[in-house]
């Protein structure tokens, strides 16, 4: 039973690893939906392990019912975990879903071998705190940095494709609309948008475009759409790049998969300048999944629907301090 090291009543001389402390601060950088950050990591021993572990109580529960993308924020947060392993000069031992019984412990990380990391992984080290979301138009497109994300994202088994052809563009924008406005629709999921912006959430500087002002709607997290009219004209020049994320399967492996693809994806753009936007709303119905799947994943699960693009500017979201989400293995009782 983990032990929390803010909680009343611990041994005020117990202190979290240094290696432990590095890996929670590096793992909780990673992306989640609408900054929910739903992840405990679990620090084994002293130094000796560590785990990610998914918060439900942080969970997006009417946007995410069934808990896929928390769970592919859990797998973004680990990839962070084995880039910052590598820092520390080992290789790291990854283990998904180690515990068959335990549905909330996504994977357990060990040190493995010796060895220095590459620059390109320094690299992404560096990319971490650089990395944030994007919300609204976009400068200018990548250039010759498409390929290289796809193959990165062939490395952790998913494929990454750029969705360019203007008629399955339409389809997907017009997936998206009708999603978005279904949320929209529902109040209670239009609550549990709003309320996620404010401290330690999303900024609210960061949501001040109108969320149809994009070739894609975007998430309406001030709640604007019923006071403001849709805009006549739309930055549609300003779209950026348009991808899915899909994998081959749709298993929580394939979903932890998913979100290690992502963070690679988006820590290597973010160390090129590039940013992304997510439009996931068609992948939390099942209908518009479907529609996804058959029509532009190639028969693949769609997990992911991102804009790419150079941002004028970007907003930094709050992170929960990492002793605050690092907790420790409880000690066994002695009989």
């Amino acid at each position: 039973m983990p032990v929390s090291y803010e909680s009343p009543g611990s041994a005020s001389s117990v202190r979290p690893g240094r290696a432990a402390l590095h890996l929670a601060r590096a793992a909780s950088l990673a992306p989640s939906p609408h900054n929910s950050q739903p992840w405990l990591f679990v620090e084994e021993g002293h130094d000796h392990g560590f785990e990610v572990h998914l918060h439900g109580g942080r969970r997006m529960i009417l946007t995410d019912p069934g808990g896929r993308e928390a769970v592919i924020a859990c797998g973004a947060a680990l990839f962070n975990v084995r880039i910052a392993v590598r820092l520390l000069g080992f290789r790291p031992a990854v283990e998904l879903l180690p515990e068959s019984g335990n549905s909330r412990c996504q994977a357990h990380v060990g040190y493995a071998v010796h060895a220095p990391a590459t620059p390109d992984e320094t690299l992404l080290a560096r990319a971490m705190a650089r990395r944030h979301t994007h919300r609204g138009p976009f400068e200018s497109e990548p250039d010759t940095l498409l390929d290289e994300l796809s193959g990165l994202a062939r490395g952790e088994g998913a494929v990454l494709q750029v969705v360019d052809e203007p008629e399955q563009l339409g389809l997907l924008a017009d997936l998206v609309r009708t999603a978005e406005d279904l949320h929209r629709s529902d109040p209670r999921r239009a609550a549990e948008i709003i309320r996620s912006v404010g401290p330690g959430g999303v900024p609210v500087e960061a949501c001040r475009h109108h969320p149809d002002a994009t070739l894609l709607a975007g998430r309406d997290y001030l709640g604007l759409t019923p006071y403001c009219p849709r805009p006549s004209r739309r930055w549609s020049g300003r779209t950026g790049t348009v991808a899915v994320l899909s994998t081959p399967c749709d298993s929580r492996a394939d979903w932890l998969r998913a979100g290690q693809a992502l963070q690679r994806v988006l820590l290597h753009a973010a160390a090129h300048d590039v940013a992304a936007a997510f439009h996931t709303q068609p992948l939390e119905l099942r209908a518009p999944r479907a529609e996804i799947r058959a029509h532009l994943a190639g028969g693949m699960f769609p997990q992911v629907v991102l804009r790419l693009g150079r941002a004028p500017r970007m907003w930094r979201t709050a992170r929960r301090p990492p002793a605050e989400a690092l907790v420790r293995d409880a000690p066994p009782v002695q009989g």
